[in-house]
């Protein structure tokens, strides 16, 4: 079991990010995820910049702890050749700790390029099936072309590439995504508890890591916690297919005018109770993952990250499924 912390870059600027990152590492995370957008999910968020510039910069400032994109969309917003370049220069810079994350994208960061957005979810699973097979090959060394029936690339060659390729996991939930991650990924990476995602994948051949985000916010009082998460982090009520569809922050203020405070109780781990939390990250546990993001959604990151070492890393490394079927 490793556990990670989830760096919100749509909730702090970079230095305040890379700052968490350093606190992070000497609280004994193993590794930190950071989101890859254009856009905040609320306004009142009021930040997203640049992902790779943040990683590049906690590489600098950090020795051990290792880094990953929760997720990178390589098909519209970016190219995959440059996908395949910027991770394999930080998988260098980092020393090998950089974990690359993809997924199909949401239309709130996509559709900003002007290019548009696939509605149709089966071409997103074509153009990133198509992106990570560009990705590999050029992975693989030597000036390369593609053509594929979205993507291309022409007489590309990555010249810098490290000699252990970064580890690729693969957001999925449905049968055809984790397939993707079965076949062109090295692990899986997925937001829901739901034992058929790890399953799928595990059929599909998937034996790699397998990463998932627990939502918790942290504070002294549960109300405290749970108001900070209301306030900033009640889209993560609304599901994956509202969540990949809406294109702006204000579209996601609309859809989320009806969650209560009692949603936010009964989804995230809120307060100071370590037992509300380990009650949370069990589920995940059960369905077969064995990467777990801590995703604080509380008003104080450093008091979240002290509670942590003090609280809670002992207790989420000594989960264990409780269904001998996992």
């Amino acid at each position: 079991m490793e556990i990670g912390y989830k760096l919100a870059a749509e909730a702090f600027g970079p230095a305040e990010l890379v700052r968490q990152a350093v606190l992070a590492e000497q609280a004994g995370f193993d590794f930190v995820e950071i989101s890859d957008h254009y856009h905040p999910w609320l306004d009142n968020q009021g930040h997203s910049p640049f992902a790779w510039t943040v990683l590049g910069s906690i590489a600098a400032k950090t020795s051990r702890i290792g880094l990953a994109t929760g997720v990178t969309c390589p098909t519209v917003r970016y190219h995959p050749a440059i996908i395949a370049q910027a991770a394999a220069t930080l998988a260098l810079l980092s020393e090998g700790r950089f974990v690359l994350g993809v997924g199909s994208g949401e239309r709130l960061n996509e559709h900003v390029m002007g290019h548009g957005f696939p509605d149709a979810v089966r071409t997103r699973h074509e153009l990133l099936r198509e992106a990570l097979e560009i990705i590999r090959l050029l992975w693989s060394g030597g000036y390369r072309s593609y053509e594929g029936k979205h993507l291309r690339i022409e007489d590309a060659r990555v010249f810098d590439l490290p000699d252990t390729l970064p580890l690729i996991a693969v957001a999925a939930s449905g049968q055809v995504s984790t397939r993707i991650a079965a076949e062109l990924g090295d692990g899986l990476f997925a937001t829901e508890d739901k034992p058929e995602i790890v399953r799928r994948y595990r059929e599909a051949g998937g034996t790699g890591p397998r990463y998932a985000e627990v939502p918790m916010a942290w504070a002294a009082d549960e109300h405290t916690a749970a108001a900070a998460a209301l306030e900033t982090s009640r889209w993560a009520l609304t599901g994956w297919k509202v969540m990949s569809e809406l294109p702006n922050p204000v579209n996601f203020e609309a859809a989320t005018t009806t969650v209560r405070e009692e949603d936010i109780l009964e989804k995230f781990a809120c307060g100071p109770d370590p037992a509300r939390y380990v009650e949370v990250a069990q589920p995940f546990v059960d369905a077969g993952f064995d990467r777990l993001v801590m995703q604080n959604a509380g008003p104080d990151p450093d008091g979240f990250i002290d509670f942590y070492r003090r609280e809670l890393d002992g207790r989420l490394r000594g989960l264990t499924p409780q269904d001998a079927q996992v």
